[in-house]
């Protein structure tokens, strides 16, 4: 079901489809480094579970802007500005996504924990799961470098997890602050813009980058780089597609058609 993305318009593609237990399908360069873009997001919002789990950070305590707290910036409903530290909206207001609310977070464990952000998603996500193509080199919001074999893993265990437990990950990619408006960058504005924490929830929304027949239930990330990565628990499976050319309306119709193309395969 792979082959199609021989006839993406990018230099180099690689892709992977994932069980809970393996790697089904590959298609391209297995270990090549990406830039993720937003699906560092992923990354990110999966160490602040690791670090609700061990107590050093709390879902609900204070976080960023007044009135806010580790939920919000998660589910970007902080009011925090996409890129920096205006505040655009009150707390709880709006779905105002926010690279920046993610910086705020991580910095914030980074003062609980003593360890550099960096360092901390290194050895909270990436030395368990041995994902050794990945690392963090700049914000926490959007600089992440990793690999089709490092995300298989990683989707593995979004879809079975070892590093939190269930129940975690179920709040996590379960909708957060209901009835927010919002944004999805490149795809408008939805009403609602369901948000998990830190997941994007696939919903109702239309158009949407994932496809129209995934489940509502899916959830995942993209990245303007020409990254994404979706789990549907629908199918107990995920789809890790990296490529080098950035999003744009290229990708619009493609990845659309794409998605249910995957979708339609494992469903049979």
């Amino acid at each position: 079901m792979l082959k199609e993305l021989e006839n993406w318009p990018a230099d180099n593609v690689s892709a992977a489809i994932v069980s809970d237990t393996d790697v089904t399908e590959q298609f391209g360069d297995q270990e090549r480094v990406f830039s993720l873009a937003s699906v560092t997001k992923l990354l990110t919002a999966h160490a602040a579970l690791v670090a609700v789990e061990e107590g050093a950070i709390a879902l609900d305590q204070p976080a960023g802007p007044p009135g806010a707290t580790v939920r919000h910036l998660l589910a970007h409903a902080s009011g925090l500005s996409f890129s920096g530290p205006d505040v655009d909206a009150g707390v709880g207001e709006q779905r105002i996504y926010s690279s920046a609310g993610f910086e705020v977070l991580a910095d914030l464990i980074a003062a609980e924990t003593g360890i550099d952000f960096g360092d901390y998603l290194t050895q909270a996500i990436c030395e368990p799961l041995e994902m050794t193509g990945t690392s963090l080199q700049g914000s926490a919001g959007h600089g992440a470098e990793s690999t089709v074999a490092d995300l298989s893993v990683f989707a593995r265990e979004m879809l079975s997890p070892v590093l939190v437990s269930g129940e975690v990950l179920s709040e996590a990619t379960s909708l957060q602050f209901p009835g927010l408006d919002g944004f999805v960058p490149g795809y408008g504005k939805h009403r609602p813009c369901d948000w998990g924490l830190g997941y994007e929830l696939r919903a109702h929304k239309s158009p949407h980058w994932t496809g129209s027949q995934n489940s509502p239930q899916t959830f995942g990330h993209f990245g303007q780089s020409g990254t994404f990565l979706w789990v549907d628990p629908a199918l107990t499976a995920a789809c890790v597609v990296l490529t080098d050319r950035p999003f744009g309306p290229w990708a619009k119709p493609l990845w659309s058609d794409f998605n249910n193309a995957v979708v339609s395969a494992l469903s049979h």
